[in-house]
């Protein structure tokens, strides 16, 4: 036996009221376990009697619920009911366990249940699969980090080659951030298990995982928008965007505008743009846009941070438009017909072998 610490007091204290909730079954006894200082061993043995048979619960309880830890903790429950010859169901408890997390856990055939109330066991004839709505605050700030606009600057490198493998200094300077970002970045990144260390560096192990987790956190980037009129449409448009390659500024076709060239699907009579201020300035003066009460038809966004024109490149010739990823983001964004185009640019272009 061992004095439990805080986070395994918690943990009992979910797994009791947890247990309570099961029907027919009662809890005989728990028990902390494990040696201390030693972060190899199970935490927690709970003896149960379901309907008059005996059950043993065998618990490992982690500070840290990613499905890195759970792919460790299912390690170290087999390894435990292996070694000790024992019977029992074993089970991976934290403070909370995303979908990625509770999908390693079905994965290992572990039950699992963390500080929340997300839960899965299954035996005799008992399956309890519970979901609940929401991410705790801690959850939702890690993923703001990760997602925020320095941040994703390196997630859109990744992204834009997610089998080349990076080292740290390499990817620091493509992305222009600092070699303790990449570092913070790639640790969560790892823990999250979209991406993995190898001797060259590091590489998305699952790209389209992050780019779904970075879809439902999207947060547009922050900055000026302008809503102006222009009366050039179609060909006409089109030759006036190619003029801007030897006019001073960044400008590039955003969201729906820049879908049409990669994959056309949604139809729109508005042009949509990301600018710095004398890309804004050229394209005012190119297209003749002008600032009408009301009827707007061309929407420039132009953003405090530029990783948006960092990665934006050429969709055909003399036209730049935002990157794939970028653009899949920002038509995430843009509503149901947004969400359709979107489905469709990435079935094109943003499909990566698993």
């Amino acid at each position: 036996m061992k004095t439990a610490n805080g986070i395994e007091r918690r943990a009992a204290e979910t797994l009791k009221a947890f247990l309570g909730t099961i029907p027919q079954l009662s809890l005989a006894h728990m028990t902390f376990v494990g040696e201390p200082g030693q972060p190899d061993t199970i935490d927690i043995i709970a003896d149960t009697e379901f309907a008059g048979r005996p059950m043993r619960l065998v618990v490992d309880v982690k500070g840290n619920g990613q499905p890195r830890m759970a792919h460790q903790a299912a390690y170290q429950l087999k390894r435990y009911l292996g070694q000790s010859g024992q019977e029992g169901v074993p089970m991976f408890m934290a403070p909370y366990l995303s979908e990625q997390s509770q999908a390693a856990c079905r994965e290992e055939g572990i039950a699992y249940l963390d500080f929340e109330g997300n839960a899965r066991i299954a035996f005799d004839t008992v399956f309890i699969d519970r979901q609940v709505e929401g991410k705790p605050e801690p959850e939702r700030r890690a993923l703001r980090s990760l997602f925020k606009p320095k941040s994703a600057r390196i997630l859109r490198v990744l992204l834009d080659e997610p089998a080349r493998a990076w080292r740290v200094t390499e990817l620091a300077e493509a992305a222009k951030v600092s070699l303790g970002l990449v570092s913070t970045i790639g640790t969560a990144l790892r823990d999250r298990e979209w991406a993995e260390q190898s001797d060259q560096g590091l590489y998305l192990a699952d790209p389209s995982g992050l780019l779904d987790e970075w879809a439902r956190n999207y947060e547009p980037p922050k900055g000026e928008e302008v809503r102006l009129y222009t009366h050039l449409h179609g060909k006409a448009l089109t030759d006036r965007l190619r003029d801007l390659e030897g006019e001073e500024g960044r400008v590039a076709l955003a969201s729906f505008s820049s879908a049409d060239w990669y994959a056309p699907f949604v139809r729109q009579s508005s042009s949509y743009f990301y600018a710095d201020q004398k890309g804004l300035e050229a394209l005012q003066t190119l297209l003749s846009l002008s600032a009408p009460a009301k009827g707007a038809n061309v929407i420039v966004r132009v953003p405090d941070e530029d990783g948006v024109l960092d990665d934006a490149r050429p969709a055909a010739a003399g036209i730049i438009a935002t990157s794939p990823v970028q653009t899949y983001l920002d038509l995430m964004a843009g509503g149901e017909r947004g969400v359709e185009g979107a489905e469709h640019l990435k079935d094109q272009l943003l499909r990566w072998p698993s």
